[in-house]
C-alpha cells in the first residue's frame, strides 16, 4: 500500500492564533484512524496514511481516483466542532491542511465543510469558457508596473450567483487554486509552468478590473467555468506551496502586451492559446523547462517578468540575509520575528536586536520556516521575508483588535 503524509494547522479566526492542544480526529468512512492533539503553533505531527500508487496521478485516467480522501473533525475548548471532509493524499506527498475554527455558537453543533475534487479528476474542459469568448472586447488597464497584491476577493460561485466573497492571500489562493488544478506529483518545471499560468492569469483579472469594471464587487470567481477553481478549505500540496513561495511575484507577457497575460488552460487540448495540463506534465517528463513549456503553447514571444510585491510592513525585499549580515534590514527581521513571538511562543525570542545576523537569529528563522513548512536553511530568502511579513500583519491586527 502506497503512504502518503498530512500535517494539520488549526487556528481560530486567524492564522495569528494557533489553537493549541486542539484534539484532532482522521477518521475513513465514518471511522476513526487515528487520534492526536496539536502543539502551541496549531501543528500536529505529521500523519502517515494510505493512499494509491502515484501511478495513477502520472497519465491521464478516469477509472482509479489517483488520491485517497480521509475527513477531519477538531474540537478545541470555546471553539466550535469543524469538520472537513475528503481532504486529499497522494503518494509521498506531503498534504497541509489547514482548519479555521470560529468562536463557539450555541445554534452550531458543529461547522462542515467538504473539499470537491481535484479538476482533473472532474475531467472538466470547460474552463475560462467566458472569458475566451469575450477577452478580445477588453481594453486594459494600461500599467507602469505590475503590483502582487496582499489580497484577492473571490467570489465563491458563479458571477450572478448570491455566494458568500472570500478574501483571501494572495499567495494562499495562487497554493489552493494550483492543488485544486494539477497533480503535485507532477515533474518540478511542470508545476512552475502551470503555477506561473495561474499566476498570470489571476493578475490579468484584477489589472484589467474585468469584474469591477462589469459592476461586481469581487476580483474573480471560484469556478472554472469563467476563471480558475479555488476551493474553500482545500488541502495544500507541499510541491505545490514550496514552488508557490518561490515564484509567486513572477508572471507571463506576450509580446509587447504590457498587462500579464490571460493564461488560458485546460486539461487536455490542442486548442491554440491554450495550455494543456496533461500536455505539459508530458513535456516535464521530457526535461522541458518552465519557460520552454510556456512558450510551447503560447508562443515564442512569451516571457516571465517580475512584478513589485505589495507589502504593509517590511521593506521590500533585497537580498537574502543570512549569517554573518548586518543592517538595518536584520534588525527589523530580529524585530518582526520578536513580535510574532507572541502569538507563536515555540518561536524563540531574539533578546537585544542589534541588527546583526548572529547564530541565535540563524536558530530562529529556521524554526520560523518549521513551523511554516519553508525550507530550513535559516537564512531570510524571498519565501521567508514575505511569510514573515504576512505573519506579521496578522499579528498585528490580531493585537490591534484586542484593544
Amino acid at each position: 500500500m502506497a503512504k502518503g503524509f498530512l500535517k494539520i494547522n488549526v487556528y481560530g479566526e486567524s492564522i495569528a492564533n494557533p489553537v493549541n492542544q486542539a484534539t484532532v480526529i482522521i477518521s475513513k468512512d465514518e471511522r476513526e484512524i487515528l487520534r492526536t492533539t496539536t502543539n502551541s503553533s496549531g501543528e500536529t505531527e505529521v500523519i502517515t496514511l494510505d493512499t494509491v500508487s502515484k501511478d495513477y496521478s502520472e497519465e491521464e485516467q478516469y477509472e482509479v481516483r489517483p488520491y485517497e480522501t480521509y475527513d477531519i473533525t477538531v474540537y478545541a475548548f470555546g471553539l466550535t466542532p469543524t469538520t472537513i471532509t475528503g481532504v486529499q493524499i497522494f503518494d509521498g506527498i506531503t498534504s497541509m491542511q489547514d482548519v479555521y475554527m470560529s468562536s463557539i455558537d450555541t445554534n452550531k453543533n458543529m461547522v462542515k465543510e467538504n473539499i470537491t475534487p481535484n479538476s482533473l479528476w472532474e475531467n472538466s474542459n470547460i474552463e475560462n469558457e467566458e472569458t475566451s469568448s469575450n477577452n478580445d472586447q477588453i481594453s486594459p488597464v494600461i500599467l507602469k508596473e505590475v503590483i502582487i497584491p496582499n489580497t484577492i476577493i473571490v467570489h465563491n460561485g458563479n458571477p450572478s450567483s448570491n455566494a458568500e466573497n472570500l478574501t483571501v492571500p494572495f499567495i494562499d489562493y495562487i497554493k489552493n487554486v494550483a492543488s485544486s488544478e494539477i497533480y503535485s506529483t507532477w515533474p518540478e518545471e511542470t508545476i512552475k509552468a502551470n503555477v506561473l499560468a495561474i499566476i498570470s492569469f489571476t493578475l490579468n483579472r484584477i489589472y484589467t478590473e474585468w469584474y469591477p469594471s462589469r459592476g461586481y464587487n469581487f476580483n474573480i470567481t471560484s469556478t472554472p467555468t469563467y476563471d480558475q477553481k479555488y476551493t474553500k478549505n482545500g488541502t495544500i500540496f507541499e510541491p505545490i506551496a514550496k514552488i508557490v513561495d518561490e515564484i509567486f511575484d513572477e508572471f507571463i507577457r506576450k509580446g509587447i502586451r504590457i498587462e500579464p497575460l490571460l493564461a488560458h488552460y485546460k486539461s487536455n487540448t490542442s486548442e491554440e492559446g491554450y495550455l494543456s495540463q496533461w500536455g505539459s506534465k508530458d513535456l516535464g517528463d521530457k526535461g522541458y523547462s518552465a519557460l520552454q513549456i510556456l512558450k510551447y503553447y503560447y508562443g515564442n514571444d512569451v516571457n516571465i517578468y517580475d512584478g513589485l510585491v505589495n507589502s504593509n510592513n517590511l521593506y521590500s525585499f533585497t537580498k537574502t540575509l543570512k549569517l554573518g549580515d548586518c543592517s538595518d534590514d536584520v534588525y527589523l527581521l530580529q524585530n518582526a520575528l520578536n513580535y510574532i513571538h507572541s502569538s507563536y511562543p515555540a518561536i524563540p525570542l531574539i533578546s537585544n536586536p542589534n541588527g546583526y545576523y548572529d547564530e541565535r537569529t540563524k536558530e530562529v528563522v529556521r524554526v520560523f520556516q518549521k513551523v511554516f513548512s519553508l525550507t530550513q536553511n535559516g537564512e531570510a530568502n524571498k519565501e521567508t521575508w514575505y511569510k514573515i511579513s504576512y505573519i506579521l500583519t496578522a499579528v498585528e491586527n490580531l493585537t490591534a483588535n484586542l484593544f
